[in-house]
């Protein structure tokens, strides 16, 4: 393990955060505690590059999990590059946080190669079997059948980070594949201790793995284990042992292969298998726009990210802000968000499958009309932005986001799921892959919300080989400081966390990414038609502000995110890393 109190050291000189304005704002804005505080740094100090013989001078890794950045940070010590390190962290991290992402789910992996300066995403978002039909989640009288979308086979989207990870390797790597997955199959075969989220979640789930291979694998005398309980996969490691000697086709065919199908089936899935060997990696252009000089790119659709972000700071563009936190800033925000959130619902979908007016939601011009209709002093009613019913918000843990710079100025940022805690619960045979609940991303009707909450159009609509709309957003911001990359889980709320750590960025003069990723935060997403506000983050006045207007404010009962970014400065190459402690100990799951 890294030294500690170095890397302590390291964030304190690097981030500046006894010293900064943007700090003491923080302090201000967020009733944080001495023992918040000290896990923040404790937490982020994983994170944080030195200088120091144990870590590659000027690059910087940000990860949900300390295991997780120490073998990206290996690989870079090893001669490897920032790709390399990505798929070290992606393996790692579907051993330590297997109810989060893993070898089961999808995501995406956005990408910057120095060399020539190609930026690209790669897609490896889950598809939906072939064989799948919208009466397998609706009833005889067009009710949703309960679970369908969440639980057992139905439930499943074939995956694809085995697939992304070869990709990566093969295309953008240096080091044999075999070298970067050996960290994550010695964590799988030898076992680690479980730290308290692992714990918390599991005990949250218990009921739901109280079956067969669930218990076994993840639960201890058939209860959730507790903190520091060894965890070993065998099945894992020699899953990602298949993976490593035969490419792709260690995990789409053979003995895993079928393993994954029959397990599906058996679960009420209707899959066959070539759906696993068809599965493809889909190399999209990103999402790139301008905002006040700044340069971003960010994930292309079938993630939601990109095209809502570019829209929604589009639209703040037009106005005169001051911090994101200001009651009257954070009104301006949350009509941007209600607006990007409400062309979300009725035009995103795979763009494969459906036209998408891509260029006309990011454009200035239509960004400009939309602006035009927010009132400064009041909320726009609800019938003008035709609202829809209102639901509770659920908040999504189970995905992970890092970030990676390396010495050369090629960075990766990362976002990956498996959708719900544990996905769908399943897991396929005896290869210890726990499976997806991504299905629950389509749209089955227009008056039917996911579990966040989101409703969607035809856009988004269940169809064979079709990948669901995603919130995933990696995103690199570029200015005259240097380059952030950054991204969070969260949900639908992965957006608007986003879219702070940006403006956050934007905002300050001597760049604090310990302060950016510990802000307080709120979210709209137009439907509920409600602020949510983190629990002790926002004054009584700054709610009752924001109430005159005409908002309806909900205080959500824990924090939420994992937000985890890098830095990279133009003038001196000096690199930073932050990882939010949220996502640790210190506020929800």
């Amino acid at each position: 393990m890294f030294n500690l109190a170095n890397r302590i050291t390291g964030i304190r000189q690097g981030s500046k955060l006894s010293n900064s304005p943007f700090s003491a704002r923080l302090k201000s804005w967020f009733c944080l505690d001495a023992a918040w505080l000290a896990a923040a740094l404790t937490l982020a100090c994983f994170a944080v590059s030195a200088t120091g013989a144990d870590v590659p001078a000027r690059a910087a890794i940000a990860s949900a999990h300390p295991l997780s950045t120490e073998a990206g940070y290996k690989i870079l010590q090893q001669g490897g590059n920032a790709f390399d390190a990505a798929v070290t962290v992606a393996a790692v991290l579907a051993v330590v946080e297997p109810y989060s992402a893993g070898l089961g789910g999808g995501g995406f992996w956005l990408l910057h190669r120095a060399a020539d300066g190609k930026q690209v995403m790669v897609d490896a978002r889950e598809t939906a079997p072939a064989a799948i039909k919208l009466d397998m989640y609706l009833d005889a009288n067009d009710k949703l059948v309960p679970g369908a979308t969440l639980q057992g086979g139905t439930a499943v989207g074939i995956p694809g980070v085995p697939a992304g990870m070869v990709h990566l390797a093969q295309r953008y790597g240096k080091l044999p594949l075999r070298r970067l997955l050996a960290p994550a199959i010695a964590l799988a075969r030898d076992g680690f201790n479980i730290d308290s989220r692992f714990a918390r979640i599991a005990k949250a789930r218990e009921r739901a793995l109280l079956d067969g291979v669930n218990t076994r694998i993840f639960l201890d005398n058939s209860q959730a284990p507790l903190q520091g309980y060894l965890l070993r996969q065998p099945e894992l490691a020699a899953t990602l042992e298949l993976l490593a000697e035969q490419g792709r086709d260690g995990f789409y065919a053979g003995r895993v292969g079928q393993a994954l199908v029959s397990s599906v089936n058996a679960a009420g899935g209707a899959w066959q298998a070539s759906d696993l060997t068809s599965y493809k990696i889909v190399e999209r252009p990103p999402v790139r726009f301008t905002y006040r000089g700044a340069t971003i790119v960010s994930a292309a659709l079938p993630s939601s990210g990109g095209i809502t972000l570019a829209q929604t700071l589009n639209i703040l563009e037009q106005f005169k802000l001051g911090d994101a936190r200001d009651p009257a800033t954070a009104h301006i925000v949350v009509e941007a968000l209600r607006r990007g959130f409400q062309d979300r619902r009725i035009y995103l979908g795979d763009s494969d499958f459906v036209k998408v007016p891509t260029a006309t939601l990011t454009g200035k011009t239509y960004a400009h009309s939309r602006a035009a209709s927010i009132n400064p002093k009041l909320a726009t009613p609800n019938d003008a932005l035709s609202i829809g019913p209102l639901a509770a918000v659920s908040e999504s843990y189970n995905t992970t986001h890092y970030s990676v710079i390396d010495a050369d100025g090629n960075r990766v940022g990362a976002t990956l799921s498996i959708n719900s805690w544990f996905g769908a619960g399943l897991v396929a045979a005896d290869t210890g892959v726990l499976l997806n609940n991504e299905i629950d991303d389509f749209s089955l009707r227009s008056d039917i919300p996911n579990s966040y909450s989101l409703f969607g159009s035809s856009a988004n609509g269940i169809a064979p080989r079709k990948r669901p709309l995603s919130s995933m957003s990696p995103t690199f911001v570029e200015d005259s400081k240097g380059v952030l990359v950054v991204g969070a889980p969260g949900g639908s709320r992965i957006i608007s966390m986003v879219l702070f750590g940006i403006l956050d960025y934007l905002g300050q003069d001597t760049v604090d990414l310990l302060g950016m990723v510990t802000a307080p935060r709120y979210h709209h997403q137009c439907w509920p038609n409600q602020i949510e506000i983190e629990p002790d983050s926002f004054s009584a006045a700054w709610r009752a502000s924001l109430e005159a207007k005409g908002h309806r404010l909900q205080l959500v009962n824990r924090k939420w995110g994992n937000m985890q970014a890098v830095f990279k400065s133009s003038t001196d190459g000096t690199v930073q890393a932050a990882s939010d402690p949220r996502g640790f100990d210190m506020g929800g799951y």
